[in-house]
């Protein structure tokens, strides 16, 4: 079957399936042809787990208006409870290395066997199922590093008093403020039933595509900076890499506008119109993060101009200057050629009387003095040496 890791890149975190990128790609580029497939004949419902997954473990907030109850590393058959109970439980499930673990929550939640394998068998692109007792929920989380981004699939079956998520490892989330705004009652997310629990999950997650586009913000600002000040053979592979990395993020978060519409247009049963409401609040910050991640495209695609244009007036102050040594050896060149042609003058009546004169030579060094002293004062005085010379040392 086809394996599968979850590991940092330079750019994107992402678990990846097995020769799912084209030959002669570099580590930082793999991140872009990200995508899970089967081996061909392989049978439905296959569940591929990486050996150095992380152990599932499984954490319950159990709650409602008046208390709440935190249970951590729960056993399957300690979950079976809380389903039949009258109050909200959110079954938080964190990491994809236990396949007898999945397979038991996957009979507990009578999850179709291709719908547990979207949710363990990573990545698939986010996407949205109905089904009679949950609705499925399938989206990215991404969260910001020092450059470019994590991400990682989450699952949502959301079913009547009960939210299940799905992490595919437990090292980072954004749901720490949720968890905080349960556990002390903050706003009214012990008031209202599972969906808006849903909701409020989605929208930490969507809240976390803003600091990465900053952190693009802040890395084109730079960029175009070093394109036009200091460019060098690096700029060009950086403007490249920025791109393919939005590229990826666009990517990502696209199928999520879709998810948002699709609830708003044909709504569901275990959504309720007043939560519908906040998720059209999500949907309007997907497309303010789509327009902006267009908005960086576009600047990553105009600094390959600017990097050609800087590189090209680089080029062009580098040969003014040589055009103007050029120049100022070009009369030199002719005196030393004419008195180097070594032609015996004494009995000709077109003789160079220099060559048998005894200040010749001085004289001759003092001509060429003169005139090199003279070409560098005009170009000096039509700032030719200060347009080129030291604006090429600055940089």
């Amino acid at each position: 079957m086809t394996s599968q890791s979850l590991r940092p890149q330079n750019g994107v975190m992402r678990s990846r399936g097995k020769d799912s990128t084209p030959p002669n790609t570099t580590e930082e580029e793999q991140d872009l042809f990200d995508y899970y497939y089967h081996d061909p004949g392989s049978a439905p419902g296959t569940l591929s787990i990486e050996p150095d997954a992380y152990p599932t473990e499984i954490d319950i907030f159990d709650y409602n208006l008046e208390r709440i109850n935190h249970s951590q590393h729960l056993s399957t058959q300690e979950i079976i409870p809380y389903l039949d109970s009258e109050s909200i439980s959110w079954i938080d499930i964190q990491g994809l290395g236990n396949e007898k673990v999945l397979r038991e929550i996957g009979e507990i939640f009578k999850l179709p066997p291709l719908i547990l394998e979207d949710i363990v068998n990573v990545p698939q692109r986010p996407k949205l199922e109905y089904h009679p007792d949950f609705l499925l929920i399938t989206t990215q989380m991404i969260m910001v590093k020092s450059k470019g981004f994590w991400t990682e699939q989450i699952s949502f079956i959301l079913g009547k008093n009960y939210l299940l998520t799905i992490q595919e490892e437990p090292l980072r989330d954004p749901f720490d403020p949720v968890r905080n705004r349960l556990e002390k009652n903050i706003g009214f997310i012990r008031q209202l039933e599972a969906d808006y629990l849903c909701y409020a999950l989605i929208d930490a997650i969507v809240d976390n595509f803003f600091p990465v586009l900053e952190s693009y913000g802040d890395r084109l600002e730079e960029l175009e900076e070093e394109a036009i000040e200091k460019p060098n053979h690096h700029t060009l592979s950086k403007i490249y890499q920025i791109r393919r990395e939005l590229l990826a993020f666009r990517r990502l978060v696209w199928p999520q506008r879709e998810i948002f519409n699709s609830l708003i247009r044909d709504g569901s049963d275990h959504i309720s119109p007043n939560v519908m409401n906040y998720l059209r609040d999500c949907y309007d910050h997907t497309i303010q993060v789509i327009d902006v991640i267009e908005t960086y495209r576009e600047l990553a695609s105009g600094l390959t101009d600017v990097y050609l244009s800087a590189t090209g007036n680089k080029m062009n102050e580098i040969m003014k200057i040589l055009t103007v040594i050029s120049t100022i050896f070009i009369p030199l060149t002719f005196i030393v050629g004419v008195y180097g042609m070594n032609f015996n003058t004494e009995k000709s009546p077109f003789n160079m009387p220099e060559l048998n004169w005894y200040w010749g030579y001085v004289f001759c060094w003092t001509i060429m003095l003169l005139i090199t002293s003279l070409q560098v004062y005009i170009f000096w005085k039509k700032g030719w040496f200060r347009q080129g010379l030291f604006l090429s040392r600055d940089r």
